[in-house]
C-alpha cells in the first residue's frame, strides 16, 4: 500500500511540474514581463504626452507629477525622499522615479491582459487618472491616444534600429 501511495505521489508531482512548465511557455505568460525598450518607450511617451510645463501650475517635471506623491515615490524608487522642487530640478531623479512607477503599473497590466497595446492604454490612463479604465472620451482619451501613438513610434524606431 505504501509503495502505491509513493508512486501516485510521484505521478502527481510530475504532472504538476509539467502543467506549470506548460503554463509558463504560453504566449500570454511569456510576454508578461515588460522589456527595457518597452518601458523606455512608455516613459518617453508619458513625457511627450504630458501637458505643457507652465510656471506655478502645481505639477512637477516634464512628466507633470502631482507634488503630494513625489516624496513617497522617490523614497520607493530612488531610495531617498525628495521634495517637489528637488524633483523638478533633478531630471535624472524624475526619470528614474517615473520609470520605476510606470514600470510597476505597465508590468501589472501586461500580466493582467497579456496584450501590449491594452497594457499601454491602461497604464497611460492610470498615469493620468489613478485608474486603469475610464479614459474613453475628452481630454483623457486624447492623452491616452497620444501616449499610444508616441509609444508605437518609439518601439518601431527601437525595433528597426532607427534613432530617436
Amino acid at each position: 500500500m505504501s509503495f502505491k501511495f509513493i508512486k501516485t505521489s510521484k505521478h502527481l508531482l510530475l504532472s504538476g511540474l509539467l502543467v506549470s512548465a506548460g503554463l509558463w511557455a504560453m504566449p500570454g505568460f511569456a510576454q508578461a514581463q515588460v522589456k527595457d525598450n518597452q518601458l523606455n518607450a512608455l516613459v518617453e511617451a508619458l513625457r511627450q504626452a504630458a501637458p505643457p510645463n507652465r510656471p506655478n501650475d502645481g505639477m512637477y517635471s516634464a512628466w507633470q507629477v502631482l507634488p503630494g506623491i513625489i516624496p513617497d515615490w522617490t523614497k520607493r524608487c530612488i531610495g531617498k525622499q525628495i521634495t517637489p522642487a528637488q524633483f523638478e530640478a533633478d531630471a535624472d531623479a524624475a526619470r528614474r522615479t517615473v520609470s520605476c512607477i510606470a514600470g510597476r503599473e505597465f508590468n501589472k497590466q501586461m500580466k493582467a491582459t497579456g496584450n501590449e497595446a491594452a497594457a499601454v492604454r491602461s497604464a497611460a490612463c492610470w498615469w493620468m487618472t489613478g485608474t486603469y479604465t475610464g479614459c474613453k472620451s475628452g481630454f483623457q482619451a486624447q492623452y491616452v491616444q497620444k501616449v499610444v501613438s508616441v509609444y508605437q513610434q518609439q518601439t518601431a524606431g527601437a525595433s528597426s534600429g532607427g534613432t530617436r
